[in-house]
């Protein structure tokens, strides 16, 4: 009895503590704990259910190192039979579940009423054929120069490099995973994700639908009266709004990812601080938002929209291991939530040096290089539309898919060269540098 009593009584000053936070309006009870409850769930959830990593491991390399010493408060449980995932405060507060569904990946659910957990759309589980070409290898590079590459990528230093991989003229040269992860892992691209987007932008050019310079084609910016915000803007990061993200967990961009049921309704409804154009500052609700307006071209509903992309896209890039998941609102969440294998980002980066061509197809027009590499006003020539240019310590020409915690596809026309490094690097230097120019310095 004295034992239930200290239970209730926690849980009571546990409630009272939670309800404090929020009513006083604190960020910390606005944004920050409901934003460390609901990345944790929703990270571990797909790197457990997507990834195929033990939760155990998924904790330690992705979200605690995020989180601090605040990760001891939270509390996470795991249904394998449901495929859900629960985080929360001190074990009632701000808790958040994250649900998965096969081939559509993890979402964090608000409002279960309204949410179908039996949606579906496998994968096709197509095996991934790639090999190495060790003949092309040992003709164009120094073999024991590319493992010194590898072996630096995977320094034991906190760097935690899960995969990396080198392909050249399209061949795959060189290749080395950590254990646990496989050729076949889907893996968390973050903000490579914005890179996907502005890729999907120009499937639909080529296929004469979108126009990225049109006003009025983002349904939720067009019902608030802020209908003049392209698609172009969007990418470019110079829509005007005011979603500024630290990575702090306490910025908008914190609360819409980790928060929200419907992120382009939230990103939309930002504040009004710049005319469309004026400004550079790069946020992911601008990416959100240009994936809601293409999203709108692909089909009416989540399946029709996640099969179209597939036909579209993914099939025809041979990317039969990526994940584009979505949030609750059914968005296409192209910001920071695609999840592919080291092989399949590489493939999607190998496109831009195929003149945009897959199996004999134009898949994206032939000078959409031209288009996403062409540096943004006010960015200091550091951005492009959803690519990052002008790298420091890279070749000149080279352009980077970059995300959250070091993930890298870095794309050198000059060299012929994709490069990918992958992993969860928190709080140290992941030396990209190091490992492309080490590729790079073992060419023959």
């Amino acid at each position: 009895m004295k034992r239930l009593l200290a239970v209730i009584a926690g849980v009571i000053i546990a409630a009272g503590i939670g309800g404090w936070l929020y009513m006083s309006g604190s960020p910390i009870g606005q944004i920050y704990v409901p934003s460390g409850t609901g990345i944790t769930a929703k990270q571990i959830c797909s790197l457990t259910f997507v990834s195929g990593l033990e939760p155990e491991r998924a904790r330690a390399l992705y979200t605690d190192p995020i989180l601090g010493d605040a990760s001891s408060l939270l509390q996470v449980r795991i249904d394998h039979e449901r495929e859900t995932v629960t985080a929360s405060a001190l074990g009632v507060l701000f808790r958040q579940t994250a649900i998965h569904r096969e081939g559509l990946g993890c979402t964090l659910v608000h409002d279960p009423a309204t949410f179908d957990p039996g949606l579906s759309l496998p994968l096709s589980g197509q095996a991934d054929l790639m090999t190495l070409d060790a003949g092309w290898r040992d003709a164009h590079f120094d073999a024991g120069g590319l493992d010194a590459a590898l072996d630096l990528a995977f320094t034991d230093d906190g760097r935690n490099t899960l995969a990396a991989l080198v392909l050249h003229d399209g061949r795959l040269v060189a290749e080395r995973y950590a254990e646990g992860v496989t050729a076949e892992t889907p893996l968390p691209g973050w903000s490579m994700s914005k890179s996907f987007a502005a890729t999907l932008a120009g499937v639909l050019v080529q296929r004469g639908l979108l126009d990225v310079h049109a006003e009025g084609l983002v349904p939720d910016l067009a019902a608030n009266g802020r209908g003049a915000i392209t698609v172009d803007q969007l990418l470019r990061m110079t829509a005007g709004l005011d979603g500024f993200e630290t990575g702090d967990g306490f910025d908008p961009n914190s609360q819409m990812l980790f928060t929200q049921a419907n992120m382009a309704h939230y990103a939309a409804n930002r504040n009004v601080i710049h005319a469309p154009g004026d400004h550079w500052n790069y946020q992911s609700g601008n990416t959100i938002l240009a994936g809601s307006a293409l999203a709108g071209h692909l089909g009416d509903t989540v399946p029709e929209r996640q099969a179209t992309l597939r036909d579209w896209l993914l099939d025809p890039l041979g990317m039969h291991h990526s994940v584009v998941e979505i949030d609750e609102a059914g968005t296409l969440q192209m910001s920071s939530y695609i999840y592919a294998s080291a092989r399949d980002w590489a493939r999607l980066g190998q496109l831009y040096l195929d003149g945009g061509r897959a199996g004999g197809v134009q898949i994206i027009p032939a000078d959409w290089i031209g288009y996403v590499t062409t540096p943004t006003p006010r960015s200091a020539g550091r951005y492009g539309a959803g690519f990052w240019l002008n790298n420091p310590g890279l070749p000149q020409d080279a352009f980077m898919m970059d995300g959250f915690q070091s993930q890298r596809t870095v794309i050198i026309p000059s060299d012929e060269l994709v490069i990918v490094r992958m992993g969860a690097t928190n709080g140290i230097n992941e030396d990209t540098p190091g490992f492309v120019n080490g590729v790079i310095a073992a060419r023959r």
